[in-house]
């Protein structure tokens, strides 16, 4: 009996699959840190019941009225305030602006996990995630002075030099620098 017990620690040590991952849908894009535990995994549950789309349209609603309302953003960033407390005020919030469950359900998991102000960090993953399944890749763009209609025009087609067929450069809005030396200086 007991030598069955130790049959099943030993075969258990030495699968080859995490049984916890087994069944996770992987993002084509890496994310580290807080942000790249939960929007990878909430980008497999969404896959997996095929409502990207409306969990990123609702998260980027939730960032917008967070945004938006300072008296959300201090609820949301205040630690003080119970775990229980918040996930059922921002459930409810959310259900009245007509949200996805899932998008619920995440924000009420991301409030008991005592992580709700890594909220913003965690949609901009997400964002980011999406982005990748879209084919986008992000670039800043930095210029010394503004860039006029043409000079644009030129930088779009030369980033998109850069990338393979398939792929589109989604430009971030322009950042100054007047320190920058040269005209322009761009990060991908």
């Amino acid at each position: 009996m007991a030598s069955c017990g130790r049959m099943l620690v030993l075969t258990r040590q030495f699968s080859t699959t995490n049984p916890a991952r087994a069944g996770l849908v992987k993002p084509p894009l890496a994310v580290f840190g807080i942000p790249g535990r939960y929007a990878p995994a909430l980008f497999s549950a969404a896959s997996k019941e095929k409502k990207l789309d409306a969990v990123e349209k609702d998260l980027l609603k939730f960032k917008g009225l967070i945004e938006q309302d300072k008296r959300l953003a201090q609820f949301v960033d205040d630690p003080l305030i119970k775990k229980s407390l918040k996930r059922d005020a921002l459930s409810e919030a959310l259900k009245k602006q007509q949200f996805n469950a899932l998008t619920i359900n995440f924000v009420g998991a991301l409030c008991d996990n005592g992580r709700a102000r890594d909220v913003r960090g965690v949609i901009n993953a997400f964002s980011r995630i999406m982005g990748a399944v879209r084919g986008e890749v992000l670039c800043e763009v930095v210029t010394a002075k503004p860039l006029d209609a043409a000079a644009e025009k030129d930088l779009e087609a030369a980033l998109q030099m850069f990338l393979k067929k398939g792929p589109s450069a989604v430009l971030s809005p322009r950042r100054l620098d007047p320190s920058v030396s040269s005209e322009a200086c761009w990060s991908a």
